[in-house]
């Protein structure tokens, strides 16, 4: 898993393989609140693409939920395609938290 701070999601984008799972990325992200609050929240993406092996998927979700509880994860987010992350997917995610 890497960490990326200062990254947009459509450069995390090119860092994921359209084919297999992964888990690469905990990203700090500039979030602008509707009333002018700052936050900088760590969120997990996790990578699990359509058409994958089932034995991969079964092996990197069963990890991630491990990962997720030891590091105490809240904003732990999945998508499906690479072409599903992009700003305003983001945004819509993280407006669940308010």
């Amino acid at each position: 898993m890497g960490r990326f701070l200062d990254i947009s999601p459509e450069e995390l984008k090119s860092e994921l393989p359209e084919r297999q799972p992964r888990y690469p990325s905990a990203v700090g992200y500039k979030y602008v609140h509707d009333d002018g609050r700052v936050s900088y929240p760590l969120c997990f993406i996790f990578s699990s693409p359509v058409g994958c092996k089932p034995e991969q998927q079964m092996m990197y979700a069963g990890s991630k939920n491990r990962l997720v509880q030891a590091a105490e994860l809240t904003k732990v987010f999945e998508i499906r395609t690479t072409e599903d992350l992009t700003e305003e997917w983001l945004l819509e995610r993280l407006a669940f938290f308010r």
